[in-house]
């Protein structure tokens, strides 16, 4: 029940990528970037020296900045540490007790850490939007586009992109910024997202006509 060791698996380049049933892009207006679950204990599964962690967190970590050029609010989600079985519900049958009660295992990776404006939500479920208010804050805000990275690919992060589009939320699945089990799992999620629910872009591609203007 506890997390797998996760053999080192290539990102997958944009070659790759599935083809989108949908042609949506993204307007920095209306868009949030959200950082789901890249918290130590999640990519303790990993070699974070070896692919694909070191790729995820730069492609994150350039998101980010490219957000606060492009007035982009960025959220993040992040589980808590020391669930009680009545929080865990059905994830401590699949999962166990989930993290430990220990603020450095709870805490954000340092690389794409919180700047002071972004927000993190507390998140219980698969998807970033049960039991957190991240629909709220998006209505409030008028934005309607989800930019999701993160981990993992075929789990929250697809969890959370089928969310989106059933609050009428259009999801885009950044597929060298998200992380999974394996490589046929990271294929699977975004053949299913781009199929389904989202469009599947790239970190050097989904922000790229905005970007250029910014110089």
């Amino acid at each position: 029940m506890a997390l797998p060791a996760i053999t080192p698996y290539p990102m997958p380049s944009a070659d790759e990528l599935p083809a989108n049933r949908v042609d949506w892009t993204v307007d920095p207006s209306r868009a949030v970037l959200l950082v789901h679950d890249l918290q130590n204990y999640f990519l303790t599964a990993y070699d974070r020296e070896q692919s694909p962690i070191p790729e995820l967190l730069g492609s994150v970590r350039e998101l980010k900045e490219q957000a606060a050029r492009l007035g982009i609010p960025v959220v993040h989600t992040a589980q808590p540490g020391g669930q009680t079985p009545a929080e865990r519900g059905l994830q401590q049958d699949f999962w166990g007790p989930g993290l430990p009660d220990d603020a450095e295992a709870a805490a954000i990776a340092p690389e794409i850490g919180p700047a002071p404006a972004d927000t993190v939500l507390t998140k219980w479920k698969y998807s970033g939007f049960v039991r957190t208010d991240l629909l709220e804050r998006l209505r409030e805000q008028g934005r309607d586009q989800l930019v999701i990275t993160g981990v993992y690919a075929h789990i929250g992060v697809l969890m959370t992109a089928c969310d989106a589009w059933m609050q009428d939320i259009q999801a885009f699945v950044v597929a060298d910024a998200v992380a999974d089990f394996s490589a046929d799992d990271h294929a699977m999620a975004l053949r299913w997202a781009a199929g389904k629910c989202a469009v599947v872009t790239t970190a050097d591609t989904v922000f790229s006509p905005h970007s250029s203007k910014e110089g």
